[in-house]
């Protein structure tokens, strides 16, 4: 089976310079517990999940407006493109 056959499209990315107040907003307006993070030319370079915000952010009492998606998320992600085997 095709990777596209069970992947999510259209997804939304947010910016590693983005702040979490930011990427939470956009989780809950999407609905979802995860963002991959994007930079240059839309290249992927880590997710971010409540998670992060949680557990990195908020249990250290970080400033959620002035904390970047950068400082808690997850890089180093594994991905693979749609027309792969899964």
């Amino acid at each position: 089976m095709l990777v596209t056959h069970v992947m999510t499209v259209g997804v939304e990315c947010i910016r590693p310079t983005d702040s979490i107040q930011e990427a939470a907003q956009k989780m809950n307006d999407m609905d979802v517990g995860l963002l991959p993070v994007c930079g240059d030319n839309d290249r992927l370079v880590g997710m971010i999940t409540d998670r992060d915000i949680t557990v990195r952010a908020v249990a250290h009492a970080c400033d959620a407006c002035k904390t970047m998606v950068k400082d808690v998320m997850t890089p180093d992600v594994v991905y693979c493109f749609d027309d792969q085997d899964g």
